[in-house]
């Protein structure tokens, strides 16, 4: 950098907010010498440190001991007289949080990061504009705000429920409460809830949950939930919520009226896009509402970057840490490189917790592909003595024209685990073969993965186009 570039601009990169990806971003460029400023108005972390997957799967874990005393007493052990106490766990989480907090503010300031704690707004391609009024010249501005719940139902009493940012804080533990949603965000407050001890009833405009997910990993999970005495209500909507004697009373549109001690939202989240001065900087956004940007994370202004969830492509942490670490290495390092997001392995932390990578059997179908699929489902070992109603199911889904493994599915015990290196194998390209001629690792339910021989009878039908 010349000295041209010093005295025309305040810092060469300013980062609007510091979730994963902005704080990745912000370190790989100050690595690479760059004078780098962050902007953030509430705290560092963003929406997986503070209100997202870490407290989240806290409370999963939290909501999983009562299944593991109830199985203790299969295998000998008698668990007397254990009680839950819900501001103990929320207060055990917040300390977690808030050393995490620490941890991602110290490794900013070790790499020379400037740390701006306010709002910035844009004020055009090289200017931000501080709440306290000061003006900073950039010479490259990414914008990494996340995303937000969506409040989106237009409902009388919308103002009674809470979202999932207000579930990680509940003073009290709600005994009764309904969600309402489908997604993995919904279907992981339900179950942990339920683990904690609440009746949980799941409210969902479709007939089906997980939409985007393999067809049969939404049946089957459904079933799960079902067994752990989540009250599923499926074809519904919340029409009115109400106050009734500090409870809420939810009205759905078929007429039913349903009373819990909360109403938890999780109908999808919305990019954190409004007042950035997005427009004033001729930033172009997508019809979702999204950060409009090229594989290289770039908007139509040359200048101005966007990562992470506030471009919708795929809203994951991981995947936004990529990102931030590509834009970096790209436009600091002079090491051009951009983010496959084909190939992502995704977990859902219910319980069961599912995993999944790849493309579903209707994907994979839609494209044309011709495919053997292979299936298994089975009693966890575990279940045998716990006496526990749970099954694991395993799906492979193979194109036949390479024998490559273009999709894994599964719900059990530690399928995230499992994924994840399922999704290393996938990325070398593994085929079917492959996975046939590892040898299998036992007892385990992994083993699976590299004993199944049996296709679907029903796994190589025609493609449409063909038929």
């Amino acid at each position: 950098m010349g000295d041209a570039t010093q005295n025309e601009h305040d810092v060469d990169l300013f980062v609007i907010g510091g979730g994963s990806g902005g704080v990745r971003a912000a370190r790989i460029a100050a690595g690479y010498g760059a004078r780098v400023m962050l902007a953030e108005e509430y705290r560092l972390g963003g929406t997986c440190v503070i209100r997202g997957c870490v407290p989240k799967k806290l409370l999963v874990y939290a909501g999983r001991f009562a299944h593991e005393f109830e199985d203790a007493a299969g295998f000998g052990w008698t668990v007397a007289g254990a009680t839950f106490d819900w501001p103990t766990l929320i207060a055990n989480k917040d300390k977690e949080i808030a050393r995490l907090e620490s941890a991602y503010r110290r490794n900013l300031d070790a790499a020379g990061v400037e740390i701006v704690p306010q709002r910035a707004v844009l004020e055009g391609p090289h200017a931000v504009r501080l709440a306290d009024g000061r003006r900073i010249a950039a010479r490259h501005i990414l914008v990494a705000t996340g995303a937000r719940p969506n409040y989106g139902l237009d409902i009388p009493g919308r103002h009674l429920a809470i979202t999932s940012n207000e579930a990680l804080h509940l003073e009290r533990f709600p005994a009764r409460i309904v969600v309402q949603g489908g997604g993995y965000i919904a279907l992981e407050f339900a179950s942990l809830f339920a683990g904690l001890g609440a009746k949980v009833t799941l409210v969902h405009r479709g007939d089906g949950l997980l939409r985007g997910f393999d067809q049969e990993i939404g049946a089957l999970i459904a079933g799960e939930l079902a067994a752990a005495g989540i009250m599923l209500e499926l074809g519904v909507t919340i029409d009115a919520i109400d106050e009734m004697e500090g409870r809420r009373r939810v009205r759905l549109n078929d007429g039913r009226v349903l009373v819990a001690d909360e109403v938890m939202l999780a109908i999808g989240r919305v990019p954190n896009t409004v007042g950035l001065g997005l427009e004033t900087a001729g930033v172009q956004l997508n019809p979702s509402g999204a950060i409009a940007v090229d594989a290289a994370s770039g908007t139509n202004v040359p200048s101005i970057h966007a990562v992470g969830d506030v471009t919708d492509r795929v809203n994951l942490t991981p995947v936004a840490i990529r990102e931030g670490h590509a834009f970096a290495d790209t436009v600091f390092g002079g090491k051009p490189w951009t983010v496959d997001h084909s190939l992502i392995p995704t977990a859902v932390f219910t319980e069961p917790e599912i995993g999944v990578v790849g493309l579903t059997e209707a994907e994979a179908r839609a494209q044309g592909r011709r495919l053997d699929i292979y299936k298994t489902s089975f009693r966890p070992m575990k279940a045998t003595l716990s006496g526990r109603q749970t099954r694991v199911f395993m799906k492979l889904v193979v194109d036949q024209a390479d024998d490559r493994v273009i999709g894994a599915h599964m719900i059990g015990e530690a399928s995230a685990e499992m994924i994840q290196l399922v999704g290393v194998a996938m990325s070398a390209g593994a085929t079917k073969a492959v996975f046939d001629r590892t040898i299998a690792l036992h007892p385990s339910a992994a083993e699976e993965l590299v004993t199944m021989r049996a296709k679907d009878p029903s796994s190589d039908p025609l493609p449409a186009a063909a038929e």
